[in-house]
């Protein structure tokens, strides 16, 4: 299971490797708010996005004569990148298996980082089957997108930033607000806070229609959501929460918080025009949760992480058109 140790070895991992991200602030988001808001900056992170802490954590984790026979991923975009760059950066081969809707940015990017992208259709074609072909006809190790302690431990090293960054800013009581797929992030992050920062808690916040998490803390025990499509934020659809990451959320985590895609695309903008980051549709929940949920939260600080930033163009054109 994950533990703040293997947050600590990550870290140690990651040194040298991976942004120490920033924490932003805006006095126009914060009179949004109504209240001090801090944004931690995770779209910056190589890769664009955190997914690449727990992918170097991951393959740099591995017994070198494991590593060096390549991985495999199953991933929308983020995650594939995030370990496509780690592999390429140990200088070992990496499979990825991805959606064929998947934005184009993110499959270029995947490729671009020296990948064997596999496209599947995710309506038709079963990508567990195609990745335990190919893991036993080449015998690379899989690595899960979050239901994993390594890539847990890799993103509960944002949480350690948070924590240190909180603490300079004089920030001792927080929400943490962090955008929820399966977990990983949501999960290392609470750990980390747990060991480091124990007034800052974490809240999940997921899009609407695709809010299994926020149910599942809810009704205490795991559910599942009913489609893994009709939302922009791509990158935190999954079908229900992970079996090592949920018990670690119900025992940390407040309630989720859940957003339109449309207060998704206004978050967007808002990160662009008052604080000049990038952010895609997914890593923007938590902003958008920090901006216009407010009679959900009840701490005087905010900590919003942005989780990713790669978005297609004309997605990102349509955010500024409508809400620039």
């Amino acid at each position: 299971m994950a533990s703040i140790e293997m947050i600590v070895a990550a870290r140690a991992r990651l040194r040298g490797h991976a942004r120490r991200t920033p924490l932003l602030s805006s006095p126009f988001l914060n009179e949004i708010a109504g209240r001090r808001l801090f944004v931690k900056a995770e779209c910056l992170q190589h890769s664009g996005s955190f997914k690449f802490r727990g992918g170097w954590s991951a393959v740099s984790g591995l017994d070198p004569a494991v590593r060096a026979c390549g991985v495999i991923a199953f991933s929308s975009g983020n995650h594939a990148q995030g370990v496509a760059l780690a592999a390429k950066l140990h200088g070992v081969p990496a499979v990825i298996i991805m959606p064929s809707d998947a934005p184009k940015l993110k499959i270029a990017n995947t490729r671009a980082f020296g990948a064997e992208v596999v496209l599947y259709d995710r309506a038709n074609e079963d990508r567990d089957e195609i990745g335990a072909r190919l893991s036993a006809e080449r015998g690379l190790t899989l690595i899960k997108p979050f239901d994993e302690p390594l890539v847990i431990a890799g993103q509960g090293t944002t949480g350690l930033e948070i924590s240190e960054q909180a603490e300079e800013e004089g920030v001792t009581s927080a929400e943490v607000l962090v955008p929820c797929g399966g977990g990983g992030l949501t999960s290392g992050i609470a750990l980390a806070l747990e060991a480091s920062a124990p007034g800052l808690r974490v809240r999940p916040c997921e899009p609407k229609d695709f809010d299994d998490t926020t149910r599942s803390l809810a009704s205490g025990r795991i559910e599942r959501n009913t489609s893994i499509s009709g939302s922009i934020c791509d990158a935190i659809l999954t079908p229900h929460p992970g079996n090592i990451t949920f018990p670690i959320l119900k025992r940390l985590a407040g309630a989720g918080i859940v957003v339109t895609d449309e207060e998704a695309l206004r978050a967007m903008a808002l990160a662009f025009t008052r604080l000049k980051i990038v952010v895609e549709p997914g890593g923007a929940v938590a902003l958008a949760a920090a901006l216009f949920h407010g009679e959900a939260l009840e701490s005087d600080a905010i900590i919003a992480v942005t989780s990713g930033g790669n978005v297609d163009a004309d997605l990102f054109a349509m955010a500024l058109e409508r809400f620039g």
